[in-house]
């Protein structure tokens, strides 16, 4: 076990979508609320032609729903991975930050967190506001300037900067490239079989108990 000196130097930096949450969240509401033509969208993101960023933004551009109308969808539709709550209390009692890096939107994470109970906890997602022309996304960097790409790359860069060892715990492919600056990974999902494929050192998890029950032993 970690010292206790050394402990408050480490930081976990967790996905939200598909982590936290049993699925996207993301995904659920451009589905429910657009025509179907994001998946075009995210075709080119997987082909690598678009940056994920550029993917969210115009993806979600799309949605002309209002924002009480989202929100009540996201929370009758959301279900959160077991072992949450136990994995931020996990880090509160061993004095670790634990800080949620999301390419997802702010508005529904807010107030998801804030359902559970949770909205405590430091996030850092795509700033959104909704206008006469539907729902406008930003990705604002550590330092306050709006990104294009590297979002998750941008904030693990700086919490490395400020001396933390960085633990991530991530599902997608959004998280395949922030991982590699970690000094451990938790995956799941894409980002796990991406990590089998690179030889990246990981430890898998189904719920986030199991993160918890690891992250003891660190």
């Amino acid at each position: 076990m970690l010292p206790s000196t050394e402990a408050k130097k480490t930081l976990v930096q967790c996905d939200f979508d598909g982590t936290i949450t049993e699925e996207d969240v993301s995904f659920l509401l451009l589905d429910a609320f657009t025509n179907g033509s994001w998946r075009e969208l995210l075709r080119w993101y997987r082909e690598k032609r678009i940056t994920v960023n550029y993917f969210n933004t115009k993806a979600f551009g799309m949605i002309k729903a209002d924002r009480r109308t989202l929100v009540r969808f996201a929370k009758e539709r959301v279900k959160i991975r077991v072992g949450f709550h136990q994995l931020v209390a996990c880090c509160r009692r061993r004095n670790i930050r634990f800080v949620i890096v999301s390419n997802g939107m702010d508005f529904y994470i807010d107030a998801i967190l804030k359902d559970t109970g949770m909205n405590d906890i430091e996030v850092f997602a795509a700033e959104t506001r909704f206008g006469s022309e539907g729902l406008e996304a930003a990705y604002m960097g550590p330092d306050g300037s709006q990104l294009e790409d590297g979002f998750k790359d941008a904030y693990i860069r700086s919490f490395l900067e400020k001396g933390y060892r960085v633990i991530y715990i991530g599902d997608g492919l959004s998280d395949a490239s922030p991982a590699r600056y970690a000094q451990h990974v938790f995956a799941r999902g894409e980002l796990l079989a991406y990590c089998n494929k690179g030889n990246l050192k990981c430890t898998p998890f189904i719920d986030l108990n199991d993160v918890v029950h690891k992250l003891e032993l660190l």
